[in-house]
């Protein structure tokens, strides 16, 4: 009787990344180019950094937002550890709808995006009010990657040795990184583990009719959805038509 062959693992690209308050497009695109997003929130929370803040636009150029967290020591507590402050959601809402009112879509996508920051309001910690947010527009846009968190792996050691962990636990043929990872990333350990490594690629966005200024690129998604609505997609890499 012959041996039968051994069919190879299906191809899997996995993307891990700490989460973020209402990240900008490229994030999204980053989480529609893999079959698995893992959310990294078990490191190390950075004040002043995109896990507690983002930027919309206004009539004076682009403002923060800014999520209040509770900071412990010299900040050492994990992303998913960290409290939120007091109350923050409605005040969020309330400068959107002040500085979006007037865009082209913003009555449409209003309700569903009010609706999440009545829920997120909810949630006492960062990490939370985060995947909240972000599944729910995942959802708006039409992503479904699966999305799972590193603590179901139990990942050990820490950079490169960790998202090699990661990768391995997840079943991962290749990592897809962001671009700022090259500078510490050790991509000889992945090739030794027979996994690939790919960054992504922010450049070329194309410019949209956005309601205030000058054009800006690096602002939350909700200022793409509130100004182009239906055609948000169009507007991103992985999700255009």
């Amino acid at each position: 009787m012959s041996a039968q062959p051994v069919s190879a693992s299906p191809p899997k690209r996995v993307a891990i990344v700490q989460s973020s308050y209402i990240p900008w497009k490229g994030y999204f695109d980053l989480i529609a180019s893999v079959d698995e997003f893992v959310f990294l929130d078990d490191v190390q929370f950075t004040k002043r950094d995109w896990r507690s803040r983002n930027r919309i636009m206004t009539a004076h150029g682009p403002a923060w937002l800014s999520i209040p967290v509770l900071s412990k020591g010299r900040y050492r507590q994990p992303i998913d550890r960290t409290e939120i402050a007091g109350p923050w959601a409605r005040r969020h809402w309330a400068a959107l709808r002040s500085n979006y009112a007037r865009a082209s879509h913003f009555d449409a996508f209003a309700p569903a995006i009010e609706t999440l920051y009545e829920a997120a309001a909810g949630k006492g910690l960062l990490s939370d009010a985060n995947r909240l947010l972000i599944d729910g527009i995942c959802a708006i846009l039409g992503i479904g990657t699966q999305r799972t968190d590193a603590r179901d792996y139990g990942a050990e050691g820490t950079k490169t040795d960790r998202l090699l962990s990661l990768c391995r636990a997840a079943g991962a043929t290749e990592y897809l990184s962001g671009p700022s990872a090259a500078a510490y990333l050790d991509v000889g350990k992945f090739a030794a583990a027979g996994i690939s490594v790919r960054y992504a690629d922010y450049s070329g966005y194309p410019e949209y009719s956005q309601l205030h200024g000058r054009f800006e690129h690096g602002v939350t998604i909700l200022d793409l959805l509130f100004n182009t609505g239906p055609d948000a997609r169009a507007f991103m890499k992985n999700l255009a038509p």
